[in-house]
């Protein structure tokens, strides 16, 4: 199995969720950074690197998120929303974790780019047994490089199967210009 460092954000709004489902992390093995995130709108500042989360040393750009969906203000729908609408963003593997089994939910999460969608078990077990296979199958995924900032790497696309697919300019990541400037 390939092993890169990784950085798990878990997004829930029930604060026993939250310590449960790092718990279950931390049985199965997982030594990485995990960072419990009280929310979608807390979830959409970690990732846009916005107060507090603006320190990347201490709030590293996450390779793996676990969102539930029902959630007050911004719902895990408005999370999977906005990591589509950034295409740096919209491959970090992002897997539904909710009480809900609600079919409508189920697929719009899919439509929204979710990875994967599961229900939450009801026993410590369940959930450890369900986090360990999600977390070795995507510790034996390939995934874009990126720098200590998270930001993606450039690739040369020329000559290859992805050249018909355009990249934003080397000096813009994530929507915005680095360093407040765009070249043009």
């Amino acid at each position: 199995m390939k092993k890169y460092h990784s950085t798990i954000l878990i997004v829930d709004d029930d604060h026993n969720d939250l310590v449960l489902i790092e718990q279950a992390f931390r049985d199965v093995g997982v030594k990485d950074p995990i960072h419990l995130i009280r929310g979608g709108r807390e979830a959409i500042a970690y990732m846009m690197g916005e107060g507090k989360f603006s320190d990347r040393s201490q709030y590293a750009y996450p390779t793996f998120i676990a969102t539930d969906l029902k959630m007050p203000e911004a719902d895990g729908f408005a999370v999977l929303e906005f990591l589509q609408k950034n295409p740096a963003w919209a491959v970090i593997p992002t897997v539904v974790l909710t009480g809900s089994r609600d079919l409508d939910d189920i697929k719009k999460a899919y439509m929204l780019g979710a990875s994967s969608y599961h229900v939450k078990p009801n026993t410590p077990d369940g959930l450890q047994r369900l986090l360990k296979i999600l977390h070795d199958y995507w510790m034996t995924c390939e995934v874009p490089q990126t720098d200590s900032n998270g930001h993606q790497l450039p690739t040369d696309s020329k000559g290859k199967l992805g050249e018909r697919f355009s990249q934003p300019p080397d000096n813009v990541q994530n929507g915005r210009p680095l360093n407040g400037v765009l070249n043009s």
